[in-house]
């Protein structure tokens, strides 16, 4: 299996879309609310704008996040294609991410976190393609701006906001004016939609106390059951163990390559203390962890000089995925 999803040809392509079908065809099948979450008790505007948009019946939601899904896949490849990070064209981090996010099918509803993600991604994208830009890099603004309209969606991405500081630091010279272009970025989404708010005449306190309820509010408690307990301890354990190759390889990499994984990996840092500190914050964050993941994962599959352990890890991965949407599927 990781031969052939580590191709390129139109055959790989049908098997991502097969997988894709076959991950989702319950969800899609017998749809589900998304649940008593604060993001859909208290929705922050543009997600409360697209559930009036769907309605109340949950198979428009879930085709929705199925279609946002697709679009990730496609910008996950395509990242890869046009910065050529990992130095193989591949559609490997595809069906990583595919794999990951499969782990908790409970996500596999209507959310706000995964429109949000995609537009994290489009912010990354952005920033890198300030890569020895001259003059001042209005990159960082539109990034910002990006990650601002996704926090609009979900709160929670305001805390990856740090990822355009950071960009400006991996990449440039840091300046006071792209600082500040950053932070007016960010800001001005929560603008726009103030401005709407006093037109229409709604009450421009809304916004931040429903930020601030979506940002600080405790999430409803998650179960995990014992087999998402295994099969995500041993995907951390993976992703521990493609972190070390990847150290161990960076300083050997292309300058652009070298610094699109410290990116990537400052994504990463930032998600796993907003999952354990942010008390409002719960496993939809597995929608955007699971990007910088699934390409530090993919360069481990790709670059191990072993033949036979990363075909039984990536063997091993598939067989819990299909355990815990099998268990998931008979429990409900």
């Amino acid at each position: 299996m990781l031969s052939v999803f580590k191709g390129t040809g139109p055959g790989v392509i049908a098997a991502t879309v097969i997988a894709l079908l076959l991950l989702w065809i319950h969800p899609l099948a017998y749809p589900a609310g998304p649940g008593d979450l604060i993001y859909e008790v208290q929705p922050m505007p543009l997600y409360e704008f697209l559930k009036v948009i769907l309605g109340h019946s949950p198979l428009p939601g879930v085709i929705t996040s199925f279609l946002f899904l697709s679009f990730m896949l496609f910008l996950l490849v395509h990242f890869n294609t046009t910065v050529f990070f990992i130095n193989q064209r591949t559609f490997l981090p595809a069906i990583v991410y595919l794999l990951l996010t499969s782990l908790l099918p409970d996500n596999q509803v209507l959310n706000p976190v995964l429109p949000a993600a995609l537009l994290l991604m489009l912010a990354m994208m952005r920033i890198m393609d300030a890569y020895r830009k001259q003059g001042v890099a209005y990159n960082f603004f539109d990034a910002a701006f990006l990650i601002g309209t996704g926090s609009m969606l979900y709160a929670g991405l305001l805390w990856f906001g740090v990822l355009t500081i950071v960009g400006i630091a991996i990449l440039r010279r840091v300046t006071l004016s792209e600082i500040l272009l950053s932070l007016i970025g960010i800001l001005t989404p929560y603008l726009i939609v103030a401005g709407f708010y006093f037109v229409s005449g709604r009450e421009v306190m809304e916004l931040l106390e429903v930020t601030g309820k979506n940002l600080f509010e405790k999430a409803v408690s998650f179960e995990f059951s014992p087999e998402q307990v295994v099969a995500l301890i041993s995907s951390g354990i993976l992703l521990i163990v493609s972190i070390v190759f990847l150290m161990a390889r960076i300083h050997a990499k292309k300058i652009r390559s070298r610094k699109t994984f410290f990116l990537l990996l400052w994504g990463l840092l930032i998600s796993v203390p907003v999952y354990f500190a942010i008390p409002s914050v719960s496993v939809e964050i597995m929608w955007i962890a699971a990007i910088p993941a699934s390409y530090i994962i993919t360069h481990y599959f790709v670059f191990s000089s072993s033949r036979v352990m990363p075909r039984l890890i990536f063997s091993g991965l598939v067989l819990m995925v299909v355990m815990v949407q099998l268990f998931s599927l008979f429990n409900h």
